[in-house]
């Protein structure tokens, strides 16, 4: 009997090129469908025509997931796979139009709280827009309703990928609450042809503690492009465009204003850092729903003229490595926190929840945890110890080893086209 490969084994292999139900790409003579018929793959590299593939997600936004689909669109080769995003809102993002200039397409689809309007939206989009061959779909929970109207659109390949782990947010939740959660779970292990996470943690959240002994359900790896945090800076330049001194200690944080990242604390813990610290400044990059309650509670804790908020900023790198001292990531729960990933390719030290999963920790002198438990001053003195931890290795070290690791975006893209084409292998074996 094969022995039986856990879900990150499954996805290492996928990494290498090999599958452990396919072998990776599909073989020669494979079939694959496109609108209802059956179609040769001659050549082992090639897929005959273009891979279709359709992510959903609430919008494209600059977020952990949104800015990890980017990098995967540009450097895949579109002229094999088109990429085409389906938003739940009408509203403009930070990415449409460097999407739509990758000649892929932005398709609202609205109402997701009301079923019916939903399904209505989403069958005229695959009838507008499809067929697509594969549905990606990144909205946690309700993607077992998204893959169940994929499914019954023709769509064949339906992929369930989830970003997080929120097992403790879900203990929390209501009656109502917890019973949508268990029907959307039973949707997804009915639907989805695969299921995708960040780390085994997220995965067995979503598709059950048993994940293991199904191989539809594996870890797959995040990657990012190294590139911007090579290029030439001037430290001095980026802090007087933010209006901070160039002798200030700034602790930087990178985020959506959202509950689980924690802002309340972070300013908690500053509060206490410059008590130590009196050139302490905190960069707080990012938007969002509760960016209005912090910039309030900075004002009463009279940090106003401390605490600079940037709003949404798409030079992450240039921030990192030419305003910030240290790296400051208390959230509550993370799928990767793959911002934190950047923070070490930017050389900085790092100070983060011990929720966090440490599969991301890949420069460990860099990054030091912190039980949620500790009061902020705990934190504020564990952060200032740790602040010299850049003087144990070189940035150019810090960047060579984060290109070594696997979230490389060259693995990562690797790893999701091995992912795509094994599932079209599966369909031919289905069709023999």
């Amino acid at each position: 009997m094969k022995p039986q490969m856990n879900a990150d084994a499954r996805g290492q292999s996928l990494v290498t090129g090999e599958s452990s139900a396919t072998g990776g790409f599909p073989a020669v003579g494979d079939w694959r469908t496109r609108k209802g018929h059956w179609s040769l793959v001659t050549d082992c590299s090639l897929v005959t025509e273009k891979v279709r593939i359709l992510h959903v997600l609430g919008s494209m936004n600059r977020g952990g997931i949104e800015t990890w689909l980017m990098e995967i669109l540009r450097h895949i080769d579109r002229d094999r796979y088109k990429m085409d995003f389906l938003v739940h809102t009408t509203q403009p993002a930070a990415y449409d139009e460097e999407i739509r200039g990758f000649g892929s397409r932005i398709l609202p689809c609205l109402y997701p709280s009301r079923p019916w309007s939903y399904a209505l939206n989403f069958q005229r989009i695959m009838r507008e827009f499809g067929p697509y061959d594969i549905v990606h779909s990144h909205v946690h929970h309700f993607s077992g309703y998204v893959l169940w109207l994929a499914k019954y659109a023709g769509v064949p390949i339906r992929i369930a990928h989830t970003h997080t782990d929120t097992v403790s947010s879900e203990q929390r939740e209501g009656f109502y609450r917890r019973m949508y959660f268990h029907l959307m779970k039973s949707l997804i292990n009915r639907f989805a042809t695969v299921g995708l996470a960040s780390n085994y943690r997220a995965l067995a959240a979503l598709f059950g503690s048993d994940c293991d002994y199904d191989l539809r359900w594996r870890v797959v790896n995040y990657g990012f492009d190294l590139t911007p945090f090579q290029e030439r800076i001037d430290p001095n330049l980026v802090r007087a465009e933010l209006g901070i001194p160039a002798d200030a200690f700034v602790i930087g944080h990178v985020g959506r204003f959202v509950e689980v990242k924690n802002h309340t604390f972070i300013l908690d813990i500053a509060a206490e850092v410059i008590q130590r610290e009196p050139k302490m400044y905190l960069l707080l990059v990012g938007d969002g729903l509760l960016r209005p309650d912090i910039e309030q509670k900075a004002v009463q804790l009279g940090l106003s003229d401390r605490v600079i908020f940037t709003g949404v900023r798409s030079d992450i790198p240039r921030l990192m490595r030419g305003a910030m001292d240290v790296f400051l990531f208390p959230s509550l729960y993370e799928g990767l926190g793959n911002v934190r990933l950047e923070a070490q390719a930017a050389g900085l030290p790092s100070v983060i929840s011990d929720v966090v999963p440490e599969q991301g920790d890949v420069i460990r002198p860099l990054v030091k945890r912190v039980s949620l438990s500790l009061p902020a001053c705990l934190w504020a003195e564990t952060l200032l110890q740790h602040r010299d931890a850049a003087s144990i290795i070189s940035p150019s070290d810090a960047w060579v080893q984060m290109a070594n690791s696997q979230f490389n975006v060259e693995t990562a893209l690797k790893q999701m086209k091995n992912i795509y084409l094994s599932q079209f292998q599966k369909l031919n074996e289905v069709v023999i």
